[in-house]
């Protein structure tokens, strides 16, 4: 095996390492703004608590779904 090679390799590791990573951060500041939204829109609004609590734990969902991907992705990167 050749010097890039093994470079390249250690890259794609060094990558992925990093993409799983920024992946899990990125997941993790936007479902903290989705709860800061839901929670001033519930102090301005009282009446629709249910409805936005329902939207808030909807979108956290898609976040976390497409958050793992990512991470999944990035994994596949280091271990390969």
């Amino acid at each position: 095996m050749s010097l890039a090679n093994i470079l390249l390799e250690g890259t794609a590791q060094l990558g992925g390492a990093l993409g799983a990573g920024i992946a899990a951060i990125g997941a993790g500041i936007g479902i903290g703004q989705i709860g800061k939204g839901a929670v001033e829109s519930i102090a301005r609004q009282p009446e629709a608590a249910g409805d936005i609590r329902a939207s808030m734990i909807l979108t956290a969902a898609f976040i976390e779904g497409v958050a793992l991907f990512a991470v999944i992705a990035g994994l596949l990167a280091v271990l390969s």
